[in-house]
């Protein structure tokens, strides 16, 4: 089984061996192993899929990369205080705030042929960098960071690409550190208020950063394409409700995060399955489509920071573009995936409107 590639149809079993890692997808399973970050360790959970080659990695070393444990891959005490903070930019308040300024983006982004390139790859972006307070971030260069960054680390990959994108990788990292020292932008002088190291901070930003606005392009991809293959409800998008309860369907079913890994600390049992100490597991967090339930955003201390957002961005976005385009139609043939370990989305939602055709 291609765990790049796979689908739940493919899986014979709650809890199956492909290659070397675990493949667990019954949610009860799911759904323990996330609330346990003791037994089911979350160290692995940024660590590259394909072993990084020794000339990619003297480029990081002479970079001074590095992800110490922070958030995503922090099972330590120190995780809950740098979530507060991390949190704190997430408020309710400060999300519902964003949402004139999400309608803004989307309105100045209409009429384009791929609503990938035109609407959802920068974005989310923009939006991200208006929330953390960072200012006079080139959009295009921390977008060829983040996608190369996601490649390198969810891919698979091969040695030659791995040298290939690796010099991405580490300007990110040795820019993050700049904007540190130089305490330029509010999340960067939150972490230095708050003690953290430069070292930890950038690590922490390095995958707040990706993850922040790439899953979500990711999903605006992904919704937008689904939704505009279902005519009858394109054109109850603009009521109320509709874009929201679409947005949860959509992370049930075709969530673009569709896994994610941990650590077993000790020998374990799930749904009858023993499962040894060491063992690396991938965790399914799309629902069945019977199911209404979903883990798209995780589960327990490690639940996305950002969920909130995501779907405000998401709701917004269909509703609007729906409102004002509602005679869209997708075109041309099936697009290119992107097809990582934890990612999956189209890279392009082609369409075409009456006057084109």
């Amino acid at each position: 089984m291609d765990l790049f590639t796979f689908t739940r149809a493919e899986l014979t079993s709650p809890v199956q061996l492909a290659g070397d890692r675990w493949v667990v997808s019954a949610y009860d399973d799911v759904r323990a192993v996330l609330a346990d970050p003791v037994t089911f360790l979350p160290d692995n959970a940024l660590t590259a899929v394909t072993p990084v080659a020794p000339a990619a990695l003297r480029t990081l070393v002479r970079a001074r990369f590095s992800l110490p444990p922070t958030l995503a891959n922090n099972g330590s005490e120190s995780h809950t205080a740098l979530r507060r903070l991390v949190a704190s930019f997430f408020t309710p308040a400060r999300v519902a705030a964003a949402e004139p300024r999400i309608r803004s983006l989307v309105l100045e982004r209409l009429g384009g042929a791929d609503l990938v390139r035109s609407l959802a790859w920068d974005l989310p972006a923009i939006v991200l960098m208006e929330l953390l307070g960072l200012e006079n971030v080139d959009i295009p260069t921390l977008k060829r960071w983040s996608t190369g960054s996601l490649e390198f680390f969810w891919g698979d990959i091969t040695r030659e690409r791995q040298l290939e994108l690796v010099d991405d990788v580490g300007e990110f990292h040795q820019w993050l550190v700049k904007r540190y020292h130089a305490r330029d932008g509010e999340l960067f002088r939150a972490l230095a208020d708050a003690g953290v190291s430069a070292e930890d901070s950038a690590g922490l930003c390095y995958f707040l950063l990706i993850a922040g606005q790439e899953t979500t392009t990711q999903l605006l991809s992904t919704a937008l394409r689904k939704a505009l293959a279902d005519r009858p409800l394109w054109a109850r998008l603009s009521s109320p409700g509709v874009a929201e309860e679409f947005v949860e369907d959509v992370l049930r079913t075709d969530t673009p995060v569709v896994t994610w890994r941990r650590l077993t600390a000790r020998e374990v049992v799930l749904s009858g399955v023993r499962v040894p100490a060491g063992a690396e597991l991938v965790l399914l967090l799309s629902g069945k489509e019977t199911d209404p339930r979903h883990l798209a955003f995780g589960y327990g201390r490690h639940f996305c920071l950002g969920a909130g957002l995501a779907r405000l961005e998401a709701a917004v976005t269909l509703r609007t573009v729906a409102a004002h385009e509602p005679s869209l139609r997708l075109t041309g043939p099936e697009p290119e995936w992107l097809n990582l370990l934890s990612f999956r989305a189209p890279k392009s939602v082609a369409v075409t409107r009456p006057a084109e055709v």
